[in-house]
């Protein structure tokens, strides 16, 4: 069986170590992986299918850590993102379920983070939200309950008033129709984005 001659850390990637056997390179592994291997140590194909199977699992955790300091993300989105770059689905699985345990990954918290960011930043309607929600692969329950609080009035009168400002020196018909679609854009009803105009337009001519 093949001998563990050497075990250097890599000097681009102080968290990979590379693994000589018999005088020769023979691959490489994240650094807890490669952890318990010893100089001296033989490794048989059992073994070594096993050490590549952690190494990837660890890359793997790595790789959907990365995606959740950037933002949050749902399951589905970092099984799919991991799915892209390569891991197969057992590892991906491993992964992800380490992550909810650690509720680095949690769906509902991620419902409520997309739908208050939203809320601040660019208002939409619930039916919008919902859309999202689902194309972020979210369940029907978990999409219920982020939306519970939406009130669509207010989140249309929000996104209009900050759209409005720029629309403020057009005639009536334009500013109705370039208002009115940025509206229905965000999925707000006709019902609801008629009122708004009307408001808007009130206040806009009061000032």
């Amino acid at each position: 069986m093949p001998t563990i001659t050497n075990l250097t850390l890599q000097k681009r990637n102080k968290n990979r170590v590379n693994v000589y056997l018999d005088g020769e390179y023979a691959f490489s592994l994240q650094k807890i992986t490669a952890a318990y291997l010893r100089i001296g140590q033989t490794l048989d194909d059992a073994k070594i299918a096993e050490l590549h199977h952690g190494d990837g699992y660890e890359r793997a955790k790595e790789a959907a850590l990365r995606l959740i300091e950037i933002r949050p993300r749902s399951v589905a989105e970092v099984r799919r993102r991991l799915r892209d770059k390569g891991y197969e689905d057992d590892i991906i699985e491993k992964a992800v379920t380490r992550l909810q345990e650690l509720a680095l990954l949690d769906d509902d918290a991620f419902a409520r983070y997309w739908v208050e960011q939203r809320d601040t930043f660019k208002p939409r309607s619930s039916r919008a939200l919902s859309q999202e929600l689902r194309e972020k692969g979210l369940g029907r329950e978990a999409i219920e309950v982020a939306l519970t609080d939406v009130d669509d009035d207010d989140a249309a009168l929000r996104a209009g008033q900050k759209k409005a400002r720029s629309l403020a020196h057009l005639p009536q018909e334009e500013f109705n129709k370039k208002l009115g679609g940025y509206l229905q854009r965000r999925g707000f009803h006709y019902g609801t984005v008629k009122a708004v105009l009307e408001q808007l337009w009130a206040a806009n001519t009061a000032e």
